[in-house]
């Protein structure tokens, strides 16, 4: 069954917004740029994370952190695509799985301490799954652009 969500208002647009510019800003801060309470908006950021809206993370760079390869992986299946791609989303090494048309039925974000670690997910894990007809892998050579305060519309 689907879940059917409600847009956020023009107020939880700007208060995602100012998150995005930086997610460390006080509730205080925000309620005085957009003319609410510090409660009001502790509220509304709390209503827009229940309800999946949004989240707060903090994003790092992997290689300062050791994990020194990260690929793009094309996945091709036979069949119902959508239980493949849940459990690709289940690896710990899997940060980002969405489901596309086109060449591949899904694309993956992989993170990896090395390229030995990326040899073992594809061979002992990914092919493995059932349904799983074929991988292409792209290797990050250098991240040239990463962002997340792409705004609301």
């Amino acid at each position: 069954m689907r879940q059917s969500r409600t847009s956020p208002d023009e107020t939880s647009k700007k208060i995602i917004e100012l998150l995005q510019e930086d997610g460390r800003r006080s509730y205080s801060d925000i309620g005085k740029t957009i003319g609410l309470s510090e409660a009001a908006v502790r509220q509304r950021v709390q209503k827009l994370s229940d309800s999946g809206t949004m989240q707060i993370v903090a994003v790092t760079d992997p290689l300062q952190l050791g994990f020194y390869r990260q690929a793009m992986i094309g996945v091709r299946v036979s069949g119902d695509s959508r239980s493949v791609a849940q459990k690709l989303a289940e690896l710990p090494n899997t940060d980002y799985v969405v489901l596309t048309a086109g060449r591949f039925d899904i694309i993956l974000e992989v993170v990896c301490e090395s390229d030995e670690d990326l040899v073992e997910l594809l061979n002992t894990e990914i092919r493995q799954f059932d349904h799983v007809i074929e991988t292409e892998t792209f290797v990050y050579l250098k991240l040239v652009k990463q962002q997340y305060n792409w705004g609301t519309r």
